[in-house]
């Protein structure tokens, strides 16, 4: 005939055919209960921990935040609870459990013809929209600029603008009204001149 285990409450584990009560979080089995002594428990030692009820003989290893997968500690551990990691600066969790994060990646750089619409976090990538016609950015900035209007001040485009770079213009603005002025000037002299040759008997 087969020994039926017996069925234990849920604040009790099986142990050699017999229910002992669990330790408390933070603490781990050091004796086993026995029909006349219950469970005899221990805190658990320094860099480990049992965050819930149980009937471990031994507590777990606390979690090392690795640098080398871009992490760094965000909350301690202690004996009721594992460390916690975030990703490092300029990185984002693509990995995690129970809140913490176990592998990071670099945030994405925008192309040029794009701008930066949501910077990255340490969960979340950044967000890159393409420029509208018109404007431009180099990939590093949260709004694209409207591309420079020649005309406007004065002068010639010698190259359009694209979505990555700004409008090229050719001419001195300075010199228009300075060659305006001598036009004027030349005429008003003109003017004078055939005036005064007019008068002449």
């Amino acid at each position: 005939m087969e020994t039926l285990l017996p069925s234990c409450r849920q604040d009790e584990y099986e142990i050699n055919g017999q229910c002992c009560p669990l330790c408390n979080p933070g603490q781990h089995v050091l004796r086993h209960c026995t029909e006349t002594t219950s469970t005899t428990c221990v805190l658990c030692p320094a860099s480990t921990y049992i965050d819930k009820p149980s009937g471990l003989t031994a507590c777990l290893q606390c979690t090392v935040c690795d640098p080398g997968n871009r992490l760094k500690t965000k909350v301690l551990c202690t004996s009721t609870s594992n460390t916690i990691c975030e990703a490092l600066q300029g990185y984002y969790c693509i990995d995690s459990y129970k809140q913490s994060c176990r592998e990071a990646i670099r945030h994405s750089n925008c192309l040029p013809g794009q701008y930066i619409s949501q910077k990255g976090t340490a969960l979340t990538d950044t967000v890159c929209v393409d420029c509208v016609n018109g404007t431009y950015s180099d990939g590093s900035i949260t709004s694209c600029k409207p591309h420079t209007e020649c005309e406007s001040k004065g002068l010639s485009t010698a190259r359009p603008g694209t979505a990555s770079s700004d409008a090229e213009c050719t001419g001195n603005p300075h010199l228009i009204p300075l060659a305006v002025g001598l036009s004027i000037g030349v005429l008003v002299l003109a003017g004078v001149i055939t005036s005064s040759r007019m008068k002449m008997p």
